[in-house]
């Protein structure tokens, strides 16, 4: 799993579980761009699920192949709290 963030976290993260990513530079949908770009590097895009509520990303993650995962629902998943 990887996660990826408009620019670097101020503090550092280390997991053995996820991959922290960001965008080269911060700016306006730059994590956007480096999640397209990260499906499109990818040799097999049918296996990534994205997660994301956001309708232009989801347009152009679904065009390279990748499926989507609700954001809301991605959440109630991982923090049954909410339910």
């Amino acid at each position: 799993m990887t996660v990826v963030f408009e620019r670097p976290p101020s503090t550092a993260i280390t997991s053995t579980v996820i991959e922290v990513a960001h965008a080269p530079k911060a700016a306006a949908n730059s994590a956007d761009d480096e999640i397209v770009r990260l499906v499109h590097a990818d040799p097999r895009p049918h296996e990534i699920r994205v997660v994301t509520s956001d309708r232009a990303l989801t347009d152009r993650v679904r065009s390279l192949g990748a499926s989507v995962f609700a954001a809301e629902r991605f959440r109630q998943l991982v923090d049954p709290r909410d339910r």
